[in-house]
C-alpha cells in the first residue's frame, strides 16, 4: 500500500533529508546515489552488511543494519523497496509519523523527470538484454547515461551506473504495475504475454497495464513495438500518437534486419529505418530473438539521435547480461550454461537457441518460478520442456508465494516423457552429473536458484 498525500516531486531538491528502507537492494544502491547526486541528504537501512552497504558508507551515505523506528531521525521522507510491508518498524513508525512513504518505482520516476531523455523497455521478456544492449550502444556514444538494470551488466561491474549525461535507461517491470509510475520519453515494449497471473486477472488485462505504460509517453516523445508480437500490437492499437515499429516478420515495420548471415551460430545483420541502412551489427550473443532484441535497442537509439557507428561498436562488444545464457564451465566435456527464463516464450527462445548450436545434445534443469505460473501456464510449460533431449525439474521456487494450489513440479515431469523429477538442488546436480555426457549443453534455467545446481556440477567437474 502507499502512504502518503503530497506529491513526491516536491521532495526532489537539494537539502531534503530521505530514509531509504533495505537501501541495500538491486536498485535501491543506485537510487541512494542518484538521490546525492541531486543534492538530498540520504540515510537508509538494511537487514545485514553487505559490499552494497559498504560502498554507501564510502560514499557518505550512513546505513543502519536492523530495521529501528530510531533509524528514521529527522528524515522528510521515506523510500522502500517493495519487500518491505507495513509492518516493518519504520514504515509503521513513519506513518504514525505522518512521514511520507513512497515505492521504489515511485522515485525512479521522479528522477526521470530531470532528465531530457527517459528511455524505458519494457516487455514479458527480453527486458535486462535488451536494457543492457541499449547501455553498450550509449556509452559507445559517450552519451554518459544513468543506468538501471535489473541483473548484472559486466561493462558496468553491476547493474547500474550513474551518469552525468542528459539520458536515463531503466528496465521497466510491469509486475504490480510498478512501470506506470515512470515518465518515459521513449517507451519500448518488447512483447506482451500472460504473466504474473498472481496479479493480473488475464492476457487482456497485461495488455491493458502495457497501454496504459505506452500512454505515458508524451506527444512528442516516441513508443517504440515490436510488430512480430501479437500483445505488443494489441496493446498499441489505436494510441493516439505515432508508433515506431521494428521486426523480422511483419511487412512494412519501420526498423527491420537484412541480409542476415550466421557464422557459428551469431547472427550479423544490416540494421535498415525507414529502407536505409542505419548500422552493420555483428552479434555476439546467439538466437533469433537477440536479433528483435538488438533491433529494438537500435530503434531507441535511432530515435534519440544517436549515429550507426555507435550501434555498432555498442552491439559489437555486447557479451550478454549476467544470467542471460551465462557460461559457467565444463563437466566431463559437457559445456555447462545458465539461463534466467522462467515465462514459456523465454524457454521457447532459449532451446530454439540452443538447438541452431553444435552440441549433440541439449540437457535442461528447469526450476518453475512461483506456484501461480507454473499452474496458470502449466501446458505451456510441458509443451516447450518437452524439446529439451533429456529434461530435468527442480522443485517450484516460491519466490513470494506459499503453495495454495497444492502443485509440484512433480505434476510436470508427470506430462513430460523421460523427464526427472528432483525435490532439492543437491539432487539435480547429481541427476546432471549422471546423464552428462561429451558434447552435451547442459542449461540450469529458472528465475530462482537453480543456477547453484550447475556452478556445483562444475565444481565437481574440477575436483574429479
Amino acid at each position: 500500500m502507499l502512504h502518503h498525500t503530497a506529491d513526491i516531486h516536491q521532495f526532489m531538491k537539494p537539502g531534503v533529508r530521505v530514509h531509504l528502507a533495505g537501501i541495500g537492494g538491486v536498485s535501491m544502491c543506485p537510487l541512494a546515489e542518484v538521490l546525492k547526486g541531486m543534492g538530498l541528504t540520504v540515510q537508509g537501512s538494511d537487514m545485514s552488511e553487505s559490499p552494497t552497504v559498504v560502498h554507501l558508507r564510502s560514499l557518505g551515505i550512513p546505513v543502519a543494519v536492523g530495521h529501528s523506528a530510531q533509524n528514521l531521525g529527522q528524515c522528510q521522507l521515506v523510500i522502500r523497496t517493495a519487500a518491505i510491508h507495513d509492518d516493518n518498524p519504520e514504515i509503521a513508525t513513519a506513518m504514525a509519523r505522518g512521514i511520507p512513504v513512497y515505492e521504489r518505482a515511485e522515485a525512479w520516476g521522479a528522477i526521470m523527470r530531470q532528465y531530457r531523455n527517459a528511455l524505458c523497455i519494457a516487455g514479458t521478456h527480453g527486458k535486462t538484454t535488451t536494457t543492457s544492449m541499449a547501455t553498450h550502444i550509449f556509452m559507445a556514444a559517450q552519451a554518459d547515461p544513468t543506468v538501471m538494470i535489473g541483473g548484472t551488466l559486466p561493462l558496468l561491474g553491476s547493474g547500474y551506473r550513474v551518469g552525468q549525461g542528459d539520458t536515463i535507461i531503466l528496465e521497466s517491470c510491469e509486475y504490480c504495475n510498478s512501470f506506470l509510475s515512470f515518465f518515459p520519453t521513449v517507451a519500448v515494449i518488447l512483447n506482451v504475454e500472460a504473466d504474473h497471473l498472481d496479479f493480473f486477472r488475464d492476457l487482456e488485462d497485461v495488455e491493458h497495464s502495457f497501454r496504459r505504460f505506452a500512454n505515458l509517453v508524451p506527444p512528442e516523445g516516441q513508443v517504440i513495438v515490436n510488430a512480430d508480437d501479437a500483445g505488443a500490437m494489441d496493446s498499441v492499437r489505436g494510441l493516439d500518437r505515432r508508433v515506431f515499429t521494428f521486426g523480422l516478420n511483419t511487412p512494412g515495420t519501420d526498423c527491420t534486419a537484412r541480409n542476415i548471415v550466421w557464422h557459428h551460430g551469431l547472427p550479423s545483420f544490416d540494421v535498415v529505418i525507414s529502407g536505409q541502412v542505419y548500422a552493420h551489427v555483428a552479434l555476439q550473443v546467439a538466437g533469433g530473438h537477440n536479433i528483435l532484441n538488438a533491433l529494438a535497442a537500435a530503434s531507441a537509439a535511432w530515435s534519440l539521435g544517436i549515429r550507426g557507428d555507435a550501434v555498432e561498436r555498442g552491439l559489437g562488444a555486447f557479451l550478454g547480461a549476467g544470467r542471460r545464457f551465462e557460461p559457467k564451465g565444463t563437466y566431463h566435456g559437457a559445456a555447462v550454461y545458465d539461463d534466467y527464463a522462467h515465462h514459456p516464450g523465454e524457454l521457447h527462445a532459449l532451446l530454439t537457441t540452443a538447438r541452431s548450436l553444435p552440441y549433440k545434445r541439449i540437457v535442461c534443469a528447469f526450476q518453475p518460478h512461483t506456484y501461480s505460473r507454473t499452474h496458470a501456464l502449466f501446458d505451456d510449460f510441458v509443451r516447450e520442456l518437452r524439446q529439451p533431449d533429456v529434461t530435468i525439474l527442480a522443485e517450484i521456487f516460491a519466490a513470494r508465494e506459499q503453495n495454495d494450489l497444492g502443485i509440484s513440479s512433480a505434476d510436470l515431469a508427470a506430462k513430460i516423457p523421460g523427464s526427472i523429477y528432483c525435490a532439492t538442488l543437491p539432487e539435480v546436480t547429481d541427476a546432471l552429473a549422471r546423464v552428462a555426457q561429451p558434447g552435451d549443453l547442459i542449461l540450469t534455467v529458472g528465475a530462482g536458484d537453480i543456477f547453484r545446481a550447475g556452478e556445483a556440477l562444475v565444481e565437481r567437474g574440477q575436483d574429479a
